[in-house]
């Protein structure tokens, strides 16, 4: 998501855009094809008070998108601790912004907030967060900050809710690219249990339009956004769809369950999104068939592997 944002906001020449990733997960090959006039890339962790203040106080920063964050379902259960110490950077970001004059913070919380759904649609306003995982937990910690951060200084913000972002340039650590490079090397995909669980899928272009809109046109400000489609597919149904756009006759492999983190049903409220976006979010299929002619997806050609999505 943040590579996406960050290409489209160069391509506005009255914008300076400074990239600070530590890559840890990100890949340099995903940064902005332009020529480098009005943006620069920091290899840097935003955990880390020292390094990150040094690199606000040197510039004069109106806006904050602060999208840093260990990522995958699989990396997250892992790694808690890890998880965890991201609420530093929440709060490196935050203190930061406040004492450099930044104006806005754009924040990626996510649908993780939600745990278990209570309603559905989930929606910004009215839905309980109740999961208990260290990532969603982040999550509402970092939204709280922000909330906190207004009341007290003044800082304003506006908080994206994320479904399951999917695109041409994202890792395999991510479902639909997992079953797409599996599919297409005519791999088994694999499922976690029977792959009953329901999800909605919510195509890059969609999420980096709507949060455009968002940051171009001052809305939804001191808000939460739910960024995402409300087609609910399973997952089984999912890989059944990417079966069918690619050709594919991969069979089913399923995996035990996992033991936590893998919700049973997830799909937003999106009016706010729509408004943004002036339509309906994209298709699975059109998105999924827009993702793999994409020449950014195929000119990756990662190392295919039966490991589970």
């Amino acid at each position: 998501m943040g590579s996406g944002l960050a290409r489209r906001l160069v391509e506005d020449e009255g914008n300076f855009v400074v990239i600070v990733d530590n890559l840890s997960t990100g890949r340099a090959w995903k940064l902005p094809q332009k020529a480098p006039t009005n943006w620069k890339f920091i290899k840097a962790d935003v955990n880390r008070s020292d390094d990150f203040s040094t690199i606000m106080s040197s510039y004069n920063f109106d806006t904050v998108f602060h999208y840093a964050a260990v990522v995958g379902v699989q990396r997250t259960l892992d790694n808690p601790i890890l998880v965890l110490e991201d609420i530093d950077g929440i709060r490196n970001v935050l203190r930061c912004s406040k004492n450099s004059g930044v104006k806005r913070v754009y924040f990626s919380s996510s649908s993780e907030v939600y745990g278990e759904p209570v309603e559905v649609p989930q929606r910004e306003a009215t839905t309980p967060l109740n999961s208990r995982l260290p990532y969603a937990i982040v999550k509402n910690v970092g939204e709280a900050y922000l909330r906190s951060f207004s009341q007290e200084h003044g800082l304003e913000y506006t908080i994206f809710r994320f479904f399951n972002t999917y695109g041409p340039r994202q890792s395999e650590d991510f479902v639909i690219t997992r079953f797409l490079r599996q599919a297409l090397a005519g791999l088994p995909i694999t499922l976690y249990g029977d792959g009953s669980q329901t999800r909605t899928f919510c195509h890059i272009d969609d999420n980096v339009a709507a949060t455009l809109a968002a940051f171009t046109q001052d809305r939804h400000v001191n808000d939460t956004v739910n960024i995402g489609s409300d087609e609910e597919v399973s997952v089984r149904q999912l890989a059944e769809t990417i079966c069918e756009v690619t050709g594919s006759r991969s069979v089913f492999q399923n995996l035990p369950p996992l033991q936590e983190g893998d919700m049973t049903r997830r799909c937003p409220s999106i009016e706010k999104m729509m408004g943004l976006l002036g339509k309906k979010p994209m298709s699975l299929k059109q998105g999924i068939l827009a993702t793999i002619q994409s020449p950014d997806f195929q000119d990756e050609k990662p190392a295919l592997t039966e490991g589970r999505a």
